[in-house]
């Protein structure tokens, strides 16, 4: 267990529909991985307005659903490590706010994901992904249903851009890495501006350069984890999209605290939600000091 998880726990954030397993085994594999409890939470929205008369019954079957879902999940969880410590709770309020505040004592806030459209993701009460993702105080795992295989053996995937937030994604990355003996490939995205004139040979060799200057320590603090990285010109959640696609997971860095609706959590870390075939590790920023 490192030191900055002792007394956290893994966060799974448990719906009505249940339908996604693979976040249920990411979270307890991590959980076990790292020796921490897993943190199995399923939110009850208030009763709406207009349902007031209805209001308790509502409220009761919600809460009926909750704890079947959370009975079903724990036992998935157990049957898959027998010894892991696994807690279900119900807590009332709205699901994205409730678990931006449990993140606190997270070490990582999990969730699983039905590759809503944006359009589907803007209408739907049941979207938390984009807004947990951009307030949480700790790192958010956005499953999706995969499709495909991971490599074997695994290798993590992280944006580095040269930016303190990718920095900070980057030690995570590593960080991951030890506790899956996985591999990590940094990718550093150019888009190339359309009006400039420019040498684009000449542009990604300096890139190369900086992005080995700016991984270097890291990756001499870190000598179990073999890294590899790249320079490459294109659309970077198009990049990082295909690279998903055998990776274990994308590791992506959020630029400060992040506002509530999701809008200032990047477009990038806000594109792979919805294009990465495999688990998105958005990591918080260095706290915001204005």
């Amino acid at each position: 267990m490192a030191a900055t998880d002792q007394g956290r726990s893994i966060v799974l954030g448990v719906d009505a529909l249940g339908e996604n397993d693979d976040a249920l085994r990411w979270a307890a594999d991590e959980a076990a991985h790292r020796g921490l409890p897993l943190r199995m939470i399923h939110v009850v929205q208030p009763s709406p307005r207009s349902m007031r008369v209805l209001g308790t019954a509502f409220q009761q079957d919600q809460v009926r659903v909750g704890r079947r879902q959370l009975h079903l999940a724990g036992r998935l969880a157990r049957a898959r490590h027998r010894e892991l410590e696994v807690s279900a709770e119900i807590q009332q309020g709205a699901p994205g706010p409730v678990l931006v505040h449990v993140s606190r004592e997270a070490a990582f806030v999990v969730l699983g994901s039905r590759s809503l459209s944006r359009i589907e993701e803007l209408l739907s009460g049941y979207s938390i992904t984009v807004p947990v993702s951009a307030q949480a105080h700790c790192p958010v795992v956005v499953v999706p249903q995969r499709q495909g295989e991971a490599d074997d053996p695994p290798r993590l995937v992280v944006g580095v851009d040269g930016s303190p937030s990718s920095a900070i994604a980057f030690a995570a990355a590593l960080e991951l890495a030890r506790h899956h003996g996985a591999t990590v490939h940094a990718v550093w995205v150019w888009q190339r501006p359309r009006l400039a004139r420019l040498d684009e040979e000449a542009t990604l060799d300096e890139l190369r350069r900086t992005l080995d200057g700016t991984t270097a320590g890291p990756r001499a603090e870190n000598p179990d984890v073999a890294v590899t990285s790249e320079v490459v010109s294109g659309h970077p959640v198009r990049v990082l999209a295909d690279e998903s696609r055998h990776a274990l997971a994308v590791v992506i860095g959020r630029r400060g605290s992040g506002g509530f609706t999701g809008m200032r959590l990047g477009s990038v870390p806000r594109g792979l939600l919805h294009e990465a075939s495999c688990p998105v590790v958005t990591v918080p920023g260095a706290p915001d000091r204005s």
